[in-house]
């Protein structure tokens, strides 16, 4: 969730067309260990919509912009902002259009002033991840310790959302791929926090993005995966609704059950059409279901 202006889009670090379309040789989807576990898990699984996707229309009606997501058939959402409406009332409009919201984006600076209320909100909502979005620059720093002192700190946060019955996440961008002092920042992340209270939400387009292979990381750190930004890319690089671009997300999905994968959500940074776009997602992740493991998401 960023604007791409923030994200340099840059040639050099682009995922190659083959490498996106999981041409490798030998790599069959049933050849892809634990995809029998998966076929029987993703039954229960919803397609999810990131709400950041309809921010414009969430700043006009929060009501019509969810009764919209329910009526397209996301059954979950994950929220970028409240727009000034109070949890309670968020809930009782989640509930009468049937939706539930597992999860919700913090910038870190509300997390490290404004816990408690987050808290608050978050159970009032029924939230199950707080996952902290973006880094600015000023938060990234200029060297690698900035990042060992990141992961210091979502080891805090992640212990006190453990403790309140929540989970921490922390969602990709292409930067924390790019070397700092010789050192992945992502790598770094992963490395030094606890693997029981800081999660990760990847972000499958700003990984390719990058040129890194999702698979790798599942196998690394099997389990950590827990949500994940389904978002497709044309052949130049830039943003695609799900199902159009050159992405290999049944290749991902069939390692759903290693990455630990609970909830997906459906997202674009920026679309002409939100709504074309929302329900391409949709009818995107659903063919998606049938195709990997002949199950169907609702």
């Amino acid at each position: 969730m960023t604007d791409n202006n923030k994200v340099g889009l840059k040639k050099d670090v682009l995922i190659s067309r083959r490498q996106l379309l999981g041409l490798g040789a030998g790599l069959g989807l049933m050849a892809i260990p634990g995809l029998s576990s998966l076929a029987k898990s993703s039954a229960q699984k919803k397609v999810g919509l990131q709400l950041y996707t309809l921010r414009d229309l969430m700043a006009k009606s929060v009501p019509e912009t969810l009764k919209l997501a329910a009526s397209v058939g996301y059954r979950e959402v994950e929220f970028a902002g409240y727009f000034d409406h109070k949890p309670k009332v968020l809930r009782e409009i989640l509930d009468s259009e049937g939706l539930t919201a597992p999860s919700t984006h913090a910038p870190l600076e509300s997390l490290q002033k404004d816990f408690e209320s987050l808290i608050e909100a978050a159970q009032i909502l029924g939230h199950r991840y707080i996952v902290v979005p973006y880094l600015n620059d000023e938060q990234r720093g200029t060297g690698i310790d900035t990042y060992k002192r990141l992961a210091e700190q979502f080891n805090i946060l992640g212990e006190r959302c453990s403790k309140a019955g929540l989970k921490f996440a922390y969602h990709n961008h292409a930067f924390e791929f790019d070397k700092v002092d010789d050192q992945v920042p992502y790598h770094v992340i992963l490395a030094e926090t606890d693997p029981q209270h800081v999660y990760m939400e990847l972000d499958l387009y700003w990984i390719a993005k990058a040129g890194k292979d999702p698979l790798d990381y599942f196998r690394k750190h099997p389990g950590r995966f827990r949500l994940w930004h389904v978002k497709d890319m044309d052949e130049n690089g830039n943003f695609a609704d799900v199902g159009q671009g050159v992405i290999d997300f049944r290749r991902i999905f069939a390692a759903a059950d290693i990455a630990g994968l609970e909830h997906g959500f459906v997202e674009r940074d920026h679309t002409d059409d939100p709504i074309s776009t929302i329900r391409q997602g949709y009818e995107g992740m659903k063919q998606l279901a049938s195709h990997t493991n002949g199950t169907k998401l609702s």
